[in-house]
């Protein structure tokens, strides 16, 4: 026997899927008339600006108020811009510049592309306060590790992005900054007293609940002060007692992907992790990025068995689905905003560069690019000076598998400019800095989360605060190397 049509519905009002693809496939637009919450976009999914706009009519086909999704952070995680590097600066870059003015500027540019586009929903900012240099998956996507200067931005952000009518969605609740883990593929553990929470990790979070957030998203971490053994996505403590109870919010509590390890392996499956998460009071669940109409179904079908074995609430499904259907008709628009002039956010990147040493006269040197991986938040985006670059020779190396002796040679009597992202946890990477600079005339320009190692000997220094393509340009035009 199949499932009942009405209970169905219900449960897939609390799902965000996702598609392969540029064109959404029948079943994606079906699942959508038949009442799914929505999908989320990934770099996969978007072209160029008609095919997305495309895209999303289809999906608008299947139900004029279906909730269109994308991470569009600026900075290192971009979708609009996967092929490319973004044209905007990161919270790290607008964090060090300092001018939240600039911040809502930036973020109201973003969502005015994202609303000419038809998405309705950006799962951006990230608010978290990355209070840990070693922390792999937040870094540079985080405005500082100042909890104060964090939260001001926090609300520039999401009164930029709602300005346009696209929902803002702070994430990683109760935060991510202080991990030295990435939720992708474990369970990370923030290990503090809730008094320390409250004064470092929570007050961006305060911040953005106060400017009106229309969502917040979950964290896939163990913070046993408040989440006993269990990631803050399945605690009834965080997400009802602590988010909504002490700190007054009413929108959507959206859940981090629910095919990270993080949560996935600690419920036992996406089916068992989507029921933990609307039991603790979650509202909408996304799925993940690697989704087909069958495990959406699968998702379906375990929370309906949980509601007739009575381990999940009727009333509580009901709840969820209204939540996101309420933050769906505050997002019906007819009128889409113009698209912002492109220089906004170069001009940003330049406020933002730091220079120490001498930046001028570093004339045709030989320009070495340590390769550094991608986070599965960012994706295979593009990086680096060499767009930028005017007549001057660029080589990509990897640190551990390269002879500074042979470098050196290399380039001859040029100059050499390093170009890395966190070299100071880069394998082979102080070490290599610090053979060449020995002998050698050296820049180093750093496009990942500014640490406090500097290698002696370097004659420049230069910190980007992002490796977006606006921070590539902006670190080229510091040291006169732009075309």
């Amino acid at each position: 026997m199949g499932l009942d049509a009405g209970l169905r519905r219900l449960v897939l009002g609390t799902l965000l899927a996702a598609y392969p693809g540029p064109v959404p496939p029948a079943w994606a637009v079906g699942l959508v008339a038949d009442g799914l919450a929505g999908h989320t976009l990934f770099g996969t999914n978007v072209h160029d600006p008609a095919q997305l706009a495309a895209a999303t009519a289809a999906l608008r086909a299947g139900r004029p108020d279906v909730l269109v999704a994308i991470d569009e952070e600026g900075g290192d995680v971009t979708r609009l811009a996967h092929a490319t590097g973004s044209p905007y600066p990161g919270n790290a870059a607008l964090g060090a510049i300092d001018d939240p003015a600039l911040t809502r500027e930036v973020y109201a540019a973003i969502g005015a592309e994202l609303a000419a586009a038809g998405i309705t929903v950006n799962l951006a900012p990230t608010v978290d306060v990355n209070t840990a240099d070693e922390n792999p998956v937040i870094g540079t996507r985080s405005f500082g590790a100042d909890p104060e200067r964090v939260a001001t931005h926090t609300a520039a952000a999401v009164r930029g992005l709602q300005d346009t009518g696209v929902a803002a969605c702070a994430k990683h609740f109760p935060g991510h900054g202080a991990t030295v883990a990435d939720s992708h593929h474990e369970l990370p553990l923030v290990d503090a007293p809730l008094d320390v929470l409250r004064r470092r990790d929570l007050p961006p979070f305060a911040a953005a609940v106060a400017a009106g957030t229309r969502a917040v998203m979950t964290a896939h971490i163990r913070v046993p002060a408040l989440t006993g053994d269990d990631p803050a996505t399945f605690s009834r403590a965080v997400l009802v007692d602590l988010l909504r109870g002490e700190y007054g919010f009413t929108g959507a509590v959206v859940t981090d992907a629910l095919e990270m390890k993080g949560a996935a392996v600690a419920a036992g499956g996406i089916g068992p992790a989507a029921v933990r998460a609307l039991a603790a009071g979650a509202d909408l669940l996304c799925i993940g990025a690697k989704v087909d109409a069958s495990l959406v179904e699968h998702v379906v079908a375990a929370i309906v068995a949980a509601l007739g074995d009575g381990s999940l609430d009727r009333g509580r499904v009901e709840q969820a689905a209204g939540r996101a259907a309420d933050l769906a008709a505050g997002l019906r628009a007819d009128s889409r905003p113009a698209a912002p002039a492109p220089e906004l956010g170069y001009a940003a990147a330049r406020r933002a560069v730091r220079v120490e040493g001498a930046s001028p006269g570093w004339h045709r040197p030989l320009v070495v690019q340590l390769h550094a991986a991608s986070t599965i938040a960012e994706g295979r985006v593009p990086w680096g000076l060499g767009p930028h670059l005017a007549d001057t020779e660029q080589v990509r190396v990897v640190a551990t598998e390269t002879d500074a002796a042979a470098l050196r040679r290399l380039a001859g009597d040029r100059p050499i400019v390093l170009v890395g992202r966190h070299l100071h946890r880069l394998p082979g990477g102080v070490g290599l800095v610090s053979a060449l600079a020995a002998e050698h005339p050296v820049a180093v320009v750093e496009m990942g989360w500014p640490a406090t190692w500097r290698p002696a000997g370097v004659r420049a220094f230069v910190t980007t605060y992002g490796a977006s393509h606006a921070n590539g340009r902006a670190a080229a035009e510091a040291l006169g190397l732009a075309g």
